[in-house]
Formats: C-alpha cells, sequence, structure tokens
C-alpha cells in the first residue's frame, strides 16, 4: 500500500468531503433546535436572567469538573466526574491548543492564536487516553451503564478514541512509519467528522445553549443553578 496516496486523498478530498458533511449536518441540527422554539414565560421574574446565565457559565467553567465537594457529585460519581472532566479538558488543549492543530484551524479560519509548549500538550494527550479507557472500562463494569450503553455509545467511544491514539503515536513515531500514521490519523479524523452530526457527540454545540437556558431560568427564580 502506497502510504503517501492514502494520505494524500485523506488530507485532501476525504477530508473536505467531511468537512462539508460536519457543517452542513451541524446546521441542520442548530436549525432543527432553533425551530423548536420557547414556550413563553409568564411567571414574574424574582431575578436577573443575566445574572443567573452568566453565574451558570462562570461555573460550568471554573467549577466543574475539579471541585469533587459541588452539589456531592464527586461522592456519587467519582469515575465519571474525574475521568469525563479530564477527558473534556484534555481534548479542548489537543484541539485548540496544540500547535498542529492550531495551524489546521488557521488554514481554515484565516486566523490562529497562541499555543501551548508541546510537552503540555503532550501531556493532557495521554491524560485524556487514560481517561477514554478509564471510561471504557467504567462502561463494561458499572451495571446502570451497562443497561444503557448500546452500539452507538461504543461507537462514540472508538470514533473518539482511535485520532487522539494515532495522533499521540505519529506524535512520538511509535511501532509504525510516520506515513502510515498520519494516514490513519487523518482517515479517522474524517470518519469522526462524518460522525459527529449523527450522534451524541454533538452535544458539545448544545451544551452552550442548555447552560444559557438552564442559567437564566434559574437567575429569573432567584435560585441558585
Amino acid at each position: 500500500m502506497n502510504w503517501t496516496d492514502v494520505l494524500a486523498f485523506a488530507r485532501g478530498p476525504l477530508f473536505q468531503v467531511a468537512l462539508l458533511v460536519f457543517i452542513a449536518g451541524m446546521a441542520y441540527r442548530l436549525v432543527r433546535v432553533i425551530f423548536l422554539g420557547w414556550q413563553v414565560d409568564k411567571v414574574p421574574a424574582r431575578g436577573s436572567k443575566v445574572g443567573g446565565a452568566a453565574i451558570s457559565f462562570l461555573k460550568g467553567i471554573l467549577i466543574w469538573p475539579f471541585v469533587p465537594w459541588v452539589k456531592n457529585t464527586f461522592k456519587k460519581n467519582p469515575v465519571i466526574y474525574l475521568a469525563g472532566g479530564l477527558f473534556h479538558l484534555g481534548l479542548f488543549v489537543v484541539l485548540v491548543l496544540g500547535t498542529a492543530h492550531m495551524l489546521v484551524w488557521k488554514s481554515l479560519l484565516g486566523f490562529g492564536w497562541k499555543t501551548l509548549p508541546l510537552p503540555i500538550v503532550d501531556w493532557m494527550a495521554a491524560v485524556t487516553i487514560v481517561a477514554m479507557i478509564t471510561l471504557f472500562i467504567n462502561r463494561l463494569i458499572n451495571p446502570v451503564l451497562k443497561l444503557i450503553t448500546g452500539p452507538a455509545e461504543w461507537a462514540n467511544l472508538a470514533i473518539v478514541f482511535v485520532p487522539m491514539v494515532t495522533g499521540y503515536m505519529m506524535t512520538h513515531h511509535l511501532w509504525f512509519r510516520y506515513e502510515a500514521l498520519f494516514s490513519l490519523h487523518m482517515l479517522a479524523v474524517d470518519v469522526l467528522l462524518i460522525w459527529i452530526p449523527l450522534s451524541r457527540i454533538s452535544h458539545f454545540m448544545f451544551y452552550f445553549f442548555s447552560k444559557a437556558i438552564h442559567g437564566a431560568d434559574f437567575g429569573k427564580r432567584a435560585v441558585e443553578p
């Protein structure tokens, strides 16, 4: 197999198609959510919607998921709490604050930003991989999660896991030729882009809407979100 040709295809035509599917799929899902509409809330306001939304975002960014005593979440679900939090944090660092990925963003958006040193990004990538393995094992042994985990959930884990592992292996030149690892990494990324709009992974786009809506609702009633 000529890995150079595979890489050219994965980075070129296939990536462009995957990106178009991703953008079109996410736009479609966003439009569907917007056209669901919102019910008119006739309850008199006792507090500030803006303040409630702001507090909701601050708690989501600054508290979740690394202050264990907040609402006893750590006590109830320590594995999901820490492994899930480290997974999301590591994924953000790798995809947004890593130089290699920032350059991809720059080629798409036309501008770039400061990135973290490679050792930090590399360490966070390793933490993310370990966190994903932990979440995988937890789904296997947790009786409740076993009941609610189906093919789609396993596919979500696998389709996110493969790009992370191949990217890490590529950075460290582990076991296989660099061209082969780069090709596999790009193919996995292309599959991920196509899969996201079809799966629950797309929740990252609606996270901000839900935080704002729930925070505003709590704020209006003068209740802590």
